[in-house]
């Protein structure tokens, strides 16, 4: 019977942040017979470790550093092979951040281990575990099986369902693991907001809100109004707190040498040359809704857009509300009822 181990980093405030809950999730739904243990490491572990024990954990291992504070390759490599050994894991359940994609791989390479990332699914019958995952943009699905261990599963964020019980009284295992010398070489300055106050990219909003070329092109009196459209998007994006995405289109106008909505960058970019989010909702406006803009819109769950042209790519099946409208009114009619809500 394989050990499973769900390796977590908490948050600033000792919490475990919204991918760790999922992984938790979906450590509970897998039929290993003996539970799973949950391996804590960052500077603080007090709230995560109760959110841990509450999740049902057979024990729950930790190694609380000031160095594991921030990320960092030698404290976060160091602190998880410390944890995976102490647990005896043959498989191990991580949430795919980028801290933990930075540095898992090599902790398994030093377990004498394999490593999957990108997984969406994981599944355990009879002792035979069987993982999904996505290739070439996420528009090729995989199933695969190993005998090998350990296992070190990366899960993607958005693809699970969170944990969101109750928190319970934790005992806290601490394994040691020597995290000073010779590790802490890289160092932290600090954190950086984004250049010029907007915040756009927000991978835990419950909706996506994406923007096409429409925006900036001739509206119905012949004019170009993007430093309106610029107004209207910013400020639905601060009432409603959602995430901006862009089409392809639109991004490349910049090198193009026309107007652009100047908070736009490539890596708002969503579709088959773009990311792939994981959102509940998703809101299109003035997109084509083709397949190459739509194949980054696979894990949006409830689908709706915005467009003058009734016969474009959303109404063809993509979206499951396609409203026939102006965009511009549309948003402005929206960010005034919102501002009458409060």
């Amino acid at each position: 019977m394989d050990t499973v181990l769900v390796l977590a980093h908490t948050e600033s405030d000792g919490s475990l942040g919204g991918a760790a809950r999922e992984v938790l999730g979906l450590a509970r739904t897998l039929g290993s017979g003996g539970g799973f243990v949950v391996g804590l490491m960052g500077e603080r572990l007090d709230a995560g470790a109760a959110e841990a024990a509450g999740s049902g954990a057979s024990r729950v291992l930790g190694i609380a550093d000031a160095a594991l504070g921030v990320p960092r390759y030698g404290t976060d490599a160091a602190a998880a092979a410390a944890l995976c050994e102490a647990a005896g894991a043959s498989v191990v359940l991580a949430a795919g951040t980028s801290r933990f994609m930075r540095c898992l791989p090599g902790v398994a390479q030093r377990l004498g281990g394999r490593v999957d990332t990108h997984v969406t699914g994981v599944s355990e019958a009879g002792g035979v575990w069987t993982v999904n995952r996505w290739y070439y943009r996420q528009r090729m699905e995989a199933t695969l099986q190993r005998t090998h261990r350990p296992w070190v599963l990366l899960v993607d964020p958005g693809s699970q369902p969170a944990w969101r019980g109750e928190p319970a009284e934790a005992r806290v295992e601490p394994v040691p693991v020597e995290l000073a010398e010779g590790r802490t070489r890289t160092a932290v300055q600090g954190l950086r907001d984004v250049e010029g106050g907007a915040q756009t990219i927000r991978p835990d909003a419950e909706l996506l809100f994406v923007t096409g070329a429409g925006w900036t092109k001739p509206q119905a009196d012949g004019q170009a109004h993007v430093a309106e459209a610029e107004q209207l998007i910013l400020r639905f994006l601060e009432l409603t707190r959602a995430s901006l995405g862009s089409s392809k289109s639109l991004v490349d106008l910049g090198g193009e040498g026309q107007a652009v909505l100047s908070f736009l960058s490539h890596l708002n970019q969503i579709g088959q040359t773009g990311s792939t989010p994981r959102h509940a909702k998703g809101l299109a406006t003035c997109c084509h809704g083709e397949e190459p803009h739509t194949v980054g819109w696979r894990f949006i769950t409830e689908r709706r857009a915005i467009s003058l042209d009734a016969n474009c790519g959303w109404a063809r099946g993509k979206a499951d509300v396609l409203y026939v409208a102006d965009a511009f009114a549309v948003i402005r009619k929206v960010n005034e009822l919102l501002l009458e809500k409060g």
